[in-house]
């Protein structure tokens, strides 16, 4: 009888490890299918990716990212036809480029046994196990089949496409969030000191690949050690926040001796900041890419993957299910609402340093780059808005999906790149009403923030005229969906 239980209770685990197993082959399936296509014309390696193999290079054959020699050997002709040239400038007889010391060490292995190639596949990997980990996010929202959908449409969208082999720390950082973000829930529940360690460490992680992930990962080291304080649980608390100031600390004190600064891009040779930002007044000039991040006509990542939207219909099934404290009737809402809302703030801390951080919009997927390390989180919240609008949900799953395959198969038939392609994105030109959202404050951004503002206010105050009504009647409104 005893085994006939245990039995019985290892088929679900068993389930969902099959249906993990055929995601990620899925997803690496359609990531190896980029292999071989041209990040720009003529050139399988964009200069960024170049400068990255170049440091993976010089760690394989010196031990250390130094790059005098690389440059002096010219070891960038085996993966770049175009001549490269240093972007920093040699600090005490040492040349560390801006693409820093984590990444190219994450790298260096595949490099080492299998060259350029290998290190695609890896990515790849790290990418569709990142998508992976985001259906199990989503778990922790809704039932399947939506968690393990929603992270398939995500990870097959056109973005993740372009990023999958890409040199670049994107796939990296999102397996890093989100395996941090997975095991900081799983903590709320079962406070263990290795399961804070293993977060701790994937967080502390997060800066080494790519300072501009170094937001999204505070707010889950936040989150972490809040939950573990509010548990009792101070002794893995400390630990696991002993690890990220470390961790943070370590990456700050290296940086400064090797390159005279507290980011690798202290050396860039660029002129001006990292971060294209001179004073306060350039920062309030970028306000509207909070809203082109998401709708700009050519990098916004709503054109580029629709099915993203159903993160916002979450959000407002959050902000819903709140405010109508469904949590008092459902016990297990709780538990969704703590989950969504985290997710949401790391989403929401890494969409800032897009909008707000990145150098510019356009040009090389612009902030589509940069909100690839959350889509596994995304994904996840969407799973849950595809459940309370399952038709809804498929239309705009068929539009991303249809514009990864017009994206492939214009770099196998058409352009032979992954580059955002020359011309209209695949919707019939209805992406033209859209505006561009550059540098300066064009009134197409203008306005069409301002309607984004307004639609948002009167959704506020829609919901704060029928909380009112709520609290005169004295009833508590419960959704009319059943959750299960």
């Amino acid at each position: 009888m005893r085994g006939q239980r245990a039995e019985d209770a290892s088929a679900p685990r068993r389930g969902r490890v099959k249906r993990a197993l055929a995601l990620w082959l899925v997803l690496f399936g359609a990531y190896a299918a980029t292999l071989g296509v041209d990040a720009i014309q003529g050139e399988r390696f964009a200069p960024r990716e170049a400068h990255v193999l170049l440091s993976a290079d010089a760690i394989v054959s010196d031990g250390f990212v130094d790059l005098r020699h690389e440059y002096r050997d010219r070891a960038w002709r085996a993966f770049s036809h175009r001549g490269l040239h240093a972007t920093a400038t040699p600090v005490d007889g040492r040349l560390v480029e801006p693409q820093g010391l984590g990444f190219p060490l994450l790298v260096a292995p595949a490099y080492a046994l299998g060259g350029p190639v290998l290190v695609e596949l890896w990515l790849a990997a790290l990418l569709a196990l990142a998508f992976v980990l985001g259906a199990a996010l989503g778990r922790r929202l809704v039932p399947e089949p939506w968690a393990s959908a929603a992270a398939l449409v995500m990870g097959l969208s056109p973005p993740a496409l372009a990023a999958a082999t890409a040199v670049s720390p994107e796939g990296a950082g999102a397996l890093a969030l989100s395996a941090g973000a997975l095991a900081a829930l799983a903590l709320r529940e079962r406070p263990r000191l290795a399961l804070a360690v293993a977060c701790a460490g994937a967080i502390a992680a997060v800066p080494w690949l790519a300072v501009e992930l170094a937001g999204a990962g505070a707010v889950c080291a936040v989150v972490l050690a809040r939950w573990l304080r509010r548990r009792s649980r101070g002794w893995a608390a400390l630990v696991a926040l002993d690890l990220v100031l470390f961790s943070g600390v370590l990456f700050v004190t290296l940086h400064d001796r090797l390159i005279g600064g507290l980011t690798p891009y202290a050396a860039s040779r660029a002129p001006g900041s990292a971060t294209g930002l001179d004073s306060a007044g350039d920062l309030a000039a970028r306000a509207p890419r909070l809203v082109g991040v998401w709708l700009d006509r050519d990098a916004g990542l709503l054109v580029w993957a629709p099915f993203a939207a159903l993160a916002f219909y979450a959000v407002w099934l959050l902000w819903r299910s709140h405010r109508e404290r469904l949590a008092f009737a459902v016990h297990e809402q709780a538990d969704v609402e703590v989950a969504a809302g985290f997710l949401a703030a790391i989403c929401a801390a890494q969409a800032i340093v897009a909008a707000l951080l990145a150098p510019a919009l356009h040009g090389a997927w612009g902030p589509a780059r940069l909100l690839v390390p959350v889509l596994p989180l995304a994904g996840a919240l969407a799973a849950w808005g595809l459940r309370f609008a399952p038709r809804a949900g498929a239309a705009l799953g068929a539009l991303t999906l249809a514009g990864s395959v017009w994206l492939l198969a214009g770099a196998r038939l058409g352009e032979a790149t992954l580059a955002p392609p020359a011309g209209d994105v695949p919707w019939g030109g209805a992406e033209r009403v859209l505006p561009r959202f550059g540098g300066g404050l064009s009134t197409g951004a203008v306005v069409c923030t301002a309607a984004v503002a307004a639609a948002l206010a009167a959704l506020a105050a829609r919901e704060a005229r029928g909380r009112r009504r709520g609290q005169r009647a004295g009833v508590l409104r419960v959704g009319s969906r059943p959750l299960e």
